[in-house]
């Protein structure tokens, strides 16, 4: 058996971080992320206690909810805004892909 992936050891702090800079519950912070049809409110607690850790995608709409580049998340050398949500724009980045993998033209 291999080597166990390496986990960002700041990832739960973050993820908690986010939830209370935004002033949202457990279950508000679920409906934020659109997850709410796919998981329960309790996998929240699981992701702010490092019992589980969050897909990639997930993690992709926290880091578009606060406003932050996913790396912030990632890295346990950055530290996350004083104030949420930040100010990138996920919107404003250019998208090579669109729907099935097919290349826009």
């Amino acid at each position: 058996m291999g080597n166990p992936r390496p986990k960002p050891e700041r990832l739960a702090e973050k993820l908690r971080y986010i939830r209370r800079a935004l002033g949202l519950s457990q279950p508000q912070m679920l409906r934020r992320l659109g997850l709410e049809e796919v998981m329960k409110y309790a996998r929240i607690a699981e992701y702010e206690q490092g019992l589980r850790e969050p897909s990639s995608m997930t993690l992709l709409r926290y880091s578009r909810v606060a406003g932050i580049h996913t790396e912030a998340l990632l890295d346990d050398e950055l530290d996350l805004p004083d104030k949420l949500p930040g100010d990138v724009k996920h919107e404003d980045i250019r998208r090579k892909y669109v729907s099935r993998g097919r290349r826009k033209r």
